[in-house]
């Protein structure tokens, strides 16, 4: 079970002492006549629901590989370009990415870059990839092409042939190098490298992608990883200030310190030893923390934009609060909160904290006595 959240909430409680007037008392327990000081205003002592939010900066873009990096469209096609794709363009399994000479280069989903012609009496990783494209794009049935099988027969000819017809290519039912991409997902466009009626060259990157998936990422503090878990719920508050919800999908475990070449990309560098600085002393560290929102579609169409993130790190469903700012410190150490009492003499009860609630300024308690609908004292404002 994580404990961080109440290290954070001490450093909550430091700030509010210094800054909302906690006052110090001596002693455990004592009577305080209510005329003593002027009359304080007071809160009740519930029993609600309180969590404990890491709030945070993302970025709101589309998934690319798992180190970040875009996917790249590698051409083996020799001729010119025709036609290229928009930025922003989606391009699915089974579509045109691009043409040279006007001929199609169709995308295929795979592991394996294209490296080789395809063709009756090949076999290896990159066939069955090509096969289960195949199925997948209704050309032929698993059951023809054989499901386990990673063999070019004379069923993928065929199969072949009927991608090409589909595409307006000659139907050869050979797969040459350079008639297909294959990427492990749909591909968004996010940058190109060719240019329209250029010379192809083998092996150039075409363009640059990512996937259609939309994710979150924030750059968190390294100090605060032990905070954020793998399923963690999240709200995204989003540029146009509208609010949806999301899930920690991956939390980094490797800090990394941010790049000094101004690309704005992290690098492998690592924390100074035994610190919270990076080795150059000008920077903190960070891990890489991604979300993924629940409902893609309500995160609209927006691309490396900056969103807020509130990440629910623990919750209690039902805890005895009171705010923050009715803490007394107590000069041997510990707290209290001063309960009011019918006939105007008040007194003070010691309490153990629990969960802190920054969004709503309440502290988890219990003390001998304390319930809830009793009032606490909390200072004039």
């Amino acid at each position: 079970m994580r404990k961080s959240w109440v290290l954070a909430g001490a450093a909550v409680l430091v700030a509010v002492i210094a800054t909302a007037g906690v006052v110090v008392r001596y002693g455990a327990k004592q009577a305080t006549p209510a005329t003593q000081e002027p009359r304080a205003n007071t809160a009740n002592v519930e029993m609600v629901k309180l969590s404990a939010v890491v709030s945070v900066d993302g970025t709101l873009t589309y998934l690319a590989q798992s180190d970040g990096s875009p996917y790249s469209v590698i051409n083996h096609a020799q001729g010119t370009y025709t036609k290229l794709p928009a930025l922003g363009q989606v391009i699915s399994q089974g579509q045109v990415l691009y043409r040279v000479n006007d001929s199609p280069v169709v995308l295929l989903y795979g592991l394996t870059p294209a490296y080789r012609t395809l063709s009756t009496g090949a076999s290896g990783a990159d066939v069955a990839e090509l096969k289960a494209d195949l199925v997948e794009l209704g050309y032929a049935t698993s059951a023809q092409l054989g499901p386990t099988s990673a063999s070019f027969w004379s069923a993928t000819t065929t199969a072949v042939e009927k991608l090409q017809a589909a595409l307006g290519m000659t139907q050869t039912g050979t797969l040459t190098l350079g008639q297909a991409v294959f990427e492990p997902t749909a591909v968004r466009v996010t940058t190109m490298s060719a240019q329209l009626g250029g010379n192809t060259q083998t092996g150039e990157t075409v363009m640059q992608a990512t996937s259609t998936t939309r994710i979150v990422q924030v750059a968190l503090v390294a100090s605060q990883q032990t905070e954020v878990a793998v399923g963690d719920t999240v709200t995204i508050t989003l540029p146009n200030n509208k609010t949806t919800p999301g899930i920690v999908s991956s939390v980094g475990a490797v800090a990394t310190c941010p790049s000094s070449s101004g690309s704005g990309r992290s690098n492998s560098s690592s924390a100074a030893p035994g610190t919270d600085t990076c080795s150059s002393g000008s920077t903190t560290p960070t891990i890489t923390v991604d979300v993924t929102p629940s409902d893609p579609a309500a995160t609209g169409t927006w691309d490396q934009a900056p969103v807020r993130v509130g990440i629910t790190t623990a919750t209690v469903p039902s805890a005895l609060a009171v705010p923050v700012t009715a803490l007394l410190a107590q000069s041997g150490g510990g707290y209290a909160v001063e309960v009011v009492n019918a006939g105007g003499i008040n007194h003070l009860v010691p309490v153990s904290l629990g969960l802190f609630d920054d969004a709503d300024g309440l502290v988890q308690v219990s003390g001998s006595g304390l319930a809830a609908g009793q009032q606490v004292v909390v200072p004039t404002t």
